[in-house]
């Protein structure tokens, strides 16, 4: 049964006499403001235990929101993992599965299942299909990236650029690629940061804020920071002796771990250096690009202060996947461990809380949508298959329920440019790993289990194990929670009409 916007409303109400919200709700009809960065790690704010990193608006954002401190997201890598938020199916639904897959307009993004009085603006980095090409119900788009002209579909032109290559070329700057007619990301990142994609996106939102501060609206804007290349204005801004290297930094992955994992340590250190000194670098200037983020959040939400929009605007904070950044030896996105899969992401909801509200339960980025939706008084579509949290917000227990994470292959041709040594591996096992797909599902109860068809599959005890160090698959004491676990996948894989086959 959907939940209306009254009912909803006079819940919160009686809730507010037990004790499980504070405030009255507004009760005009609320906006949202969503903002979402690209390869963000959940450790990245006070919140989720990072006191170094200098993020003050995120920090005070999070003082004020319910805090998902296991918030996972639907694929670790930025297609498919975007197609969820954006739609609240899983990528084997919307046919999303691998980077550059294209989001087929069949697929409703949000503003299609809201109210059509609602004025709807897309900012930022897309990457699901005709990137600079407003779409999906969207009233205002405001593009930054012009990498993706290639795929552009039948019909749009491939010499149009986006909006942030039209700001630079108004302010002088000549593309470094003249053939292409493009300005290239390390560029980008070496401006002036009043020049930089985040001061661009800070700008525009809050001229569309001005602009709809008398109507509803459905703002998203999405950075690309703190994506590679790993450099930006605040580089320095840390210092690296004050950042700490991950737990598992030096943790080897091994013949019980997936052939692929192997692979992509070996390009890693290759690519990225293993010394202690390498990794504190990176990670400095990871850490400032989340910083040059953090400014310009902050600019956004005084604006809606400002302008007296903040008690009935909702705000969400994620990212559309993790980053390892040292973890396990490996500075890249793509794997199920906890530090690619796992996610920031905060709700404040003005009417509901005030303060901060920790949630510790397990939960997916595929109940984002239905969540908002009940929020907002919409319905929630039958064939979504995540829930709405809306409840669980205001006191109610959660259900015990599984969260599934997917992998689809990228195929040996993404991986034919890493560096490892090649005489050493079995062809056609490395062959296997490069094209498999695998299921994961986290439980209530501290396990996540990987079940890959083509390479390792993989237990990890998170209780006992939260750095993700020994795969327990093989061991028999374990052999109960795998065989559950696995009986779990087979489940969700029958009610959401996922076809891969899978054996333990």
């Amino acid at each position: 049964m959907v939940l209306t916007r009254s009912f909803l409303f006079l819940f919160v109400g009686i809730c507010g006499m037990i004790g499980y919200t504070r405030s009255k709700p507004d009760p005009e009809k609320s906006n949202l403001l969503f903002v979402w960065t690209d390869q963000q790690q959940a450790a990245s704010m006070a919140v989720y235990g990072n006191m170094i990193i200098q993020v003050p608006n995120l920090n005070k954002l999070a003082e004020e929101s319910f805090v998902f401190s296991k918030a996972y997201v639907s694929q670790a890598i930025c297609t498919p993992s975007r197609s969820t938020v954006m739609t609240g199916l899983y990528p084997h639904q919307n046919n999303c599965t691998s980077n550059g897959d294209p989001l087929d307009e069949k697929y409703r993004c949000l503003p299609r299942l809201l109210d059509e009085e609602y004025r709807s603006a897309y900012m930022g980095k897309w990457h699901l299909g005709d990137e600079i090409f407003r779409q999906h119900g969207f009233d205002v788009w405001v593009s930054i990236e012009d990498h993706y002209y290639n795929s552009f579909s039948e019909g749009r032109d491939r010499s149009e650029r986006s909006d942030y290559h039209q700001f630079l070329l108004d302010l002088g700057y000549e593309p470094t690629d003249v053939e292409e007619n493009v300005f290239s990301r390390k560029f980008a990142v070496s401006l002036p940061i009043e020049h930089c994609k985040p001061k661009f996106l800070e700008e525009r939102a809050i001229d569309f804020l001005e602009r709809n501060r008398d109507n509803p609206f459905v703002l998203y804007v999405n950075f690309l920071e703190p994506h590679n290349p790993f450099s930006g204005p605040l580089n320095d801004l840390h210092s690296r002796e004050d950042i700490p290297l991950p737990e598992n930094f030096r943790d080897p992955i091994d013949e019980n771990e997936p052939l692929l994992y192997r692979v992509l340590q070996e390009d890693c250190a290759a690519t990225f250096g293993k010394s202690e000194e390498k990794i504190r670098e990176l990670t400095g200037k990871y850490w400032g690009l989340i910083s040059q983020v953090d400014r310009s959040l902050g600019a956004i939400l005084d604006k809606l202060d400002e302008l007296g929009l903040a008690e009935n605007t909702i705000v969400v904070y994620t990212s559309d996947h993790g980053e390892m950044m040292g973890a396990h030896g490996l500075v890249r996105k793509e794997v199920n461990y906890e530090e690619a899969v796992r996610v920031p992401w905060l709700m404040r909801v003005p009417w509901l809380e005030k303060e901060q509200v920790i949630k510790e339960d397990p939960v997916s980025q595929i109940d984002l949508v239905p969540t908002l939706l009940e929020l907002m008084g919409a319905e929630i579509p039958e064939e979504l298959p995540g829930k709405s949290l809306s409840s669980y917000l205001m006191g109610r227990e959660l259900p015990e329920e599984m969260v599934f994470i997917e992998w689809a292959p990228r195929g040996k041709g993404r991986y034919a440019k890493l560096k490892y040594d090649r005489s050493v591996y079995d062809p056609e096992r490395l062959s296997r790993a490069f094209y498999n797909s695998s299921r994961c599902v986290v439980s209530p109860d501290g396990y996540k289990l990987t079940v890959s068809r083509g390479d390792k599959s993989f237990l990890f005890d998170l209780n006992n194990d939260p750095m993700e160090t020994t795969n327990v698959i093989g061991e028999e004491s374990y052999a109960p929670v795998v065989e559950r676990l696995f009986q779990e996948i087979l489940q969700w894989q029958e009610r959401t009409g996922d076809t891969l086959s899978l054996v333990l």
